[in-house]
């Protein structure tokens, strides 16, 4: 997003922005242009920096319970907004969230919205805003006991969502929307070329961070408090990585050994590309359909100090991008509905949509089948999604496999700790939202799932 489009934020060029306008101008690009909430972030203007946590405090937990607040709203407003003043109903939501959630002193949180009205040139909105947060304020008691009895709205979740969970998971579906609900921990990656985990522990206990290791990968570390990635000993050099434990199962379970050829599928932003570059000297070829998304994976490399081919490429057809050599490892991190990271993306939420699915699971058909040809007989393919959704997962493999004669589905493997994870499923291991979470209470990793498919002879 062009700077240009945030130059109206500023109330004079001696003032810095108001974090509260900024944040609402955030959210009404997510909610009302279906942007995601990370890349609106990321596109902040320099004059939002200092303010970026605030901003994106306010901007994540208002989406985290997205339901409940909207609902909220729309018992406090006589008649709904027009779309043009989205970013006023926005800032309401932030408001609402103020007071339902953060440390604000009440009066702090109304006065200061209030005022961030000036921020969206929306000056006849002060009033309304002001109307509806200390409404809210006088009959909160009533109408959080309205949102507690609204199924969507007490679990933070769109119904067609709590729908599918219910009918997947009827036994852990509460338990699934609960982790969602929840910020998602900070998660390491130790480069164990250059260090072992223990003696990265060790590190970080010198340099008075606070840290416990995984259940699961060998390689991961859980930080007690998030930090900036500049004071993790090595991580310039790096020595380690921020990656979530579950996708930290990837590289083991492909089993990947010097000298094989591996395609590494959908690689961008590119985590399991350096892990398994970690882990074995390999000839990998890494393609996305992102060019921009692309680079940040060349970015990672170069600091691994690793390197890879990367491509443009479209995955379902590879006709356009591969030299015709076969590989002996593929690895399909196939696009999908992402139910498994929703409490790192709580914008989900509202950019998902049950019509979603079926397309999602036909493209993971159509790249399935087409990389296939691809890897050689005894190869392996590992398939990958972060969706907690049996028709991405171990529906969809199981229609390979009818599809494809000469595939076999294979017992997962995992190195060192990985060896009991998930849960068995058909076929493949399911990971829900907070598996692996230990008496430290690390949060555990994020939804996940894995099938191995080995090609006969």
């Amino acid at each position: 997003m062009p700077t240009a489009c945030w130059v109206f934020v500023l109330t004079s060029p001696a003032k810095p922005l108001n974090a509260r306008a900024t944040a609402a101008h955030v959210l009404n690009q997510v909610c009302g242009q279906g942007r995601s909430l990370s890349q609106t972030l990321a596109s902040l203007p320099a004059a939002a920096q200092a303010q970026r946590p605030l901003i994106a405090e306010m901007c994540y937990g208002t989406l985290r319970d997205y339901p409940r607040l909207s609902l909220l709203l729309g018992a406090l407003l006589k008649k709904p907004l027009k779309p043009k003043d989205g970013d006023v109903r926005a800032l309401m939501l932030l408001g609402l969230y103020q007071l339902t959630a953060m440390r604000v002193p009440e009066h702090a949180a109304v006065s200061e919205t209030v005022a961030a009205v000036t921020g969206l040139k929306k000056t006849w909105a002060r009033g309304l805003v002001n109307a509806v947060l200390r409404n809210f304020q006088r009959r909160s008691e009533a109408l959080l006991a309205q949102a507690a009895a609204d199924e969507p709205a007490h679990w933070g979740h769109p119904q067609w969502l709590l729908d599918s969970l219910q009918t997947a998971w009827p036994d852990h579906w509460q338990a699934i929307a609960h982790a969602n609900n929840q910020r998602p921990p900070m998660t390491l990656r130790v480069n164990r070329s250059m260090v072992d985990t223990p003696q990265y522990l060790r590190e970080l206990d010198e340099a008075g961070i606070a840290a416990n290791p995984g259940q699961c990968a060998s390689s991961a570390v859980y930080l007690s408090e998030p930090v900036d990635v500049t004071t993790l000993p090595g991580f310039e050099q790096g020595r380690v990585s921020v990656q979530d434990e579950a996708p930290q199962l990837a590289a083991e379970l492909l089993d990947v050994h010097d000298g094989h050829r591996v395609l590494d599928v959908c690689a961008a932003p590119g985590g399991k590309t350096g892990h398994l570059l970690e882990l074995a000297k390999l000839d990998l070829v890494a393609v996305d359909v992102d060019g921009e998304r692309l680079q940040r994976v060349r970015k990672n490399l170069q600091r691994l100090r690793q390197s890879a081919q990367l491509m443009v490429g479209d995955a379902s057809d590879p006709t356009v991008w591969w030299d015709g050599r076969l590989f002996d490892r593929i690895l399909l991190d196939a696009p999908c509905s992402a139910t498994g990271v929703i409490r790192r993306h709580p914008d989900i939420k509202l950019l998902r949509r049950a019509s979603d699915i079926p397309v999602l699971v036909a493209l993971q058909a159509e790249i399935l089948d087409a990389v296939w040809p691809l890897l050689k007989p005894g190869g392996m393919l590992l398939y990958a999604t972060c969706s907690v959704l049996p028709q991405e997962n171990a529906q969809q493999v199981a229609a390979f496999l009818t599809r494809q004669p000469d595939a076999e589905d294979i017992p997962l493997k995992a190195s060192g700790q990985a060896a009991q994870w998930g849960r068995d499923v058909t076929v493949g291991r399911q990971v829900f939202p907070g598996d692996g979470a230990d008496q430290h209470d690390t949060g555990g990793m994020d939804g996940f799932y894995y099938a191995c498919v080995e090609k006969k002879h």
